[in-house]
């Protein structure tokens, strides 16, 4: 297990890293060291900006794939760091993948998975504390399955309130969903902000919707929400039942708000 892995980054470290605006890279696949990354300029992705194409808002609403979030979270930090046309090599290496999955352990990293025929072909990763997700990479292996995925991300953040998705370095893919850049002095205010405590109120409201949908969030208390993104997707599932595609409640709340 990666959390007995002496070579992997603590995950208090890891997630300390995070909340002041850091991350690790490696420089290749095998590279056994790592360094820390502050960029000058952050992309991120306003929640209430996400771009929503109608040919992926037809995708979403035909259902082309099943969507899940926390089922496989190995297996897309692999899919991940995969040799792909134009990129052979990768940043995420052994301690790396390592490092994460004991994040995942903990609570503070997550997946979600678009399946076509039981065959994982798109999803994304990242890691998710206070109201913050920071998404880490993502693959596709089927037209539009990242994008499927990102969709329920956003989708799925906005239910529960999160409020900074940072997408760490802006790429023509992800500015055609909405992403922007800023400066880094801004990202680390925008960060601040969103790591404030939680109210009781809100803090009484997440417990009432974890209670609902089976999700317990136990000893809570202001400042924590691990359970942030799969409570948010468990919540839109919940309100996908009966329909004959769940990718059309995602369709319909990121349409109502975009």
């Amino acid at each position: 297990m990666a959390r007995n892995d002496p070579h992997s980054i603590p995950p208090e470290l890891l997630l300390k890293a995070y909340r002041a605006g850091i991350f690790p890279m490696a420089d290749s696949r095998d590279d056994p060291e790592v360094f820390w990354v502050e960029p000058r300029m952050r992309a991120i992705l306003p929640l209430d900006s996400f771009h929503l194409s109608k040919s992926l808002a037809r995708t979403l609403r035909r259902g082309r794939f099943a969507v899940t979030c926390n089922a496989a979270f190995e297996a897309v930090i692999d899919a991940c760091a995969a040799p792909r046309p134009g990129a052979e090599e990768s940043w995420i290496s052994a301690r790396i993948r390592e490092s994460y999955i004991g994040l995942h352990e903990h609570g503070h990293a997550h997946s979600i998975e678009c399946w076509q025929d039981g065959r994982l072909v798109g999803g994304l990763y990242g890691v998710g504390f206070a109201r913050v997700f920071c998404g880490e990479s993502m693959f596709s292996r089927e037209s539009d399955a990242s994008k499927v995925a990102l969709a329920w991300l956003v989708a799925s953040l906005r239910r529960v309130g999160a409020e900074l998705l940072d997408c760490q370095f802006t790429t023509a893919h992800l500015s055609s969903l909405g992403a922007v850049e800023l400066p880094q002095s801004q990202y680390l205010q925008l960060l601040s902000a969103a790591q404030r405590p939680y109210s009781s109120a809100e803090l009484a409201a997440g417990r009432a919707l974890g209670d609902e949908l089976g999700f317990g969030l136990g000893g809570v208390t202001g400042g924590e929400a691990p359970l942030a993104l799969p409570l948010g997707f468990a919540a839109l599932r919940a309100a996908a039942r009966g329909s004959s595609s769940p990718g059309n409640v995602i369709a319909q709340s990121l349409t109502h708000t975009s």
